[in-house]
């Protein structure tokens, strides 16, 4: 097993240079074998992309322990805080909380 932490931060913007996204956020959540993956909720432009399609737009822009193993989820809206700041931790609680 190995013990990686996910930075947020490389992930979303790789994401978010995607034409059908709209709004991503990053978290890390439980993986047995790597420690933590890598999980996206995207906010889509067009309700026609798919896991598939980023899955895909990823692949060849970064490295393979930090493509999506944790997966993707699309969402309408990406809990933030009043001053704009992405609330992972309700992203990761609502995970968590669902396995």
């Amino acid at each position: 097993m190995y013990n990686l932490k996910v930075v947020p931060g490389e992930i979303e913007n790789i994401i978010r240079s995607h034409s059908q996204v709209s709004y991503v956020a990053v978290v890390g959540v439980k993986d047995e074998r790597l420690g933590e993956a890598p999980r996206a909720y995207i906010v889509p432009r067009d309700i026609s992309l798919c896991e598939k399609d980023i899955e895909e737009y990823m692949k060849d822009k970064i490295s393979a322990h930090k493509q999506l193993a944790g997966g993707v989820q699309f969402v309408d809206v990406i809990p933030k805080s009043m001053f704009g700041k992405i609330l992972r931790r309700i992203l990761s609680d609502k995970y968590e909380a669902n396995q």
